[in-house]
């Protein structure tokens, strides 16, 4: 385990970072995450996650005992500590934030945990392999249902993720790297780790919101970059037979960013190859992911002058 930890103040080794087993993190699975990358070592989107993590534990009611410049400067420090393990500075970085109800008594009573607990895991960001651009993945539509909103609310980014967890050893024991989902209504709604989409007649679709999926933070910026680029891109309701129309697939996600998506279980996709629009958002998304970033690069420096 390459990288360093935060845990509540103190920075260590990945192989040295522990929580008590009395968490409720641990036992109850009660905490809310997000997972971030860097570009030019700024983390991307970094405002647009933590407000999705402070929504998250909303839904909890788990506060949030620090502002979003404190949570920086302690994630500024994780990597530098990581950097620092990994023989300097390195490539990019992997940035996952959990905060979890704490340590208490084996109760769900929210008052038996007063202190929330905060774990910052920074390790180097493994870049997705070459092969994906230019192959794709393979989807498989799985019988597992995403959580039904009434139950546990897939907008919550809960650390409780044995809905997802299930849905993807599914997926693997029938040879695919990703899992899709429907929901309780037979909608397609999203992917165990990642957003859905797919491009008929030159649009990007992604399943709305009402289908009972996560809001990626990513997902939303394709808006924006398809926007800039001529590509529309929106929300529609997609059901299995969909998929007989799609002309090209792809999912994103803050790690993956846009991956093509060239067949699901024994549908062939795009003709087996990355199609034409899915290439044009992936080159768009990874130019502005990096203007901003260098943007942000700039500010700092001249801040500092």
């Amino acid at each position: 385990m390459r990288g360093a930890v935060y845990v509540n103040g103190r920075i260590m080794p990945a192989s040295e970072a522990v929580v008590p087993v009395y968490d409720h993190g641990f036992v109850y699975g009660e905490g809310v995450y997000e997972t971030l990358r860097t570009y030019n070592q700024v983390p991307f989107l970094y405002d647009r996650h933590v407000r999705r993590l402070r929504q998250s534990a909303r839904h909890l009611a788990l506060d949030v005992p620090f502002d979003d410049g404190t949570l920086a400067r302690w994630i500024q420090d994780t990597v530098d500590a990581a950097a620092t393990a990994d023989g300097g500075p390195a490539g990019e970085w992997y940035i996952r934030i959990l905060l979890t109800r704490g340590v208490g008594e084996l109760s769900y009573d929210v008052k038996a945990t007063p202190t929330p607990t905060l774990v910052i895991i920074v390790k180097p960001n493994e870049e997705p392999p070459e092969r994906i651009a230019r192959d794709g993945i393979r989807l498989s539509l799985v019988d597992v249902l995403r959580n039904h909103p009434g139950s546990v609310n897939p907008v919550i980014k809960s650390n409780n993720l044995l809905n997802n967890a299930l849905a993807m050893q599914a997926a693997y024991r029938r040879g695919a790297e990703e899992a899709l989902m429907c929901n309780y209504r037979g909608e397609l709604s999203e992917c165990s780790q990642s957003n859905f989409f797919m491009v008929r007649r030159g649009t990007a679709l992604t399943p709305t919101s009402a289908a009972g999926l996560l809001e990626g933070v990513t997902r939303a910026f394709l808006f924006e970059v398809g926007q800039e680029i001529g590509v529309p891109v929106r929300h529609e309701v997609l059901l299995p037979k969909d998929l007989d129309t799609a002309d090209e697939a792809f999912i994103t996600s803050t790690t993956r960013e846009l991956s093509p998506v060239t067949r699901i279980d024994d549908r062939i996709i795009g003709g087996g190859k990355p199609g034409p629009i899915t290439v044009r958002l992936l080159a768009a998304y990874q130019r502005k992911a990096r203007e901003l970033t260098r943007a942000a690069v700039n500010t700092q420096a001249n801040m500092s002058r």
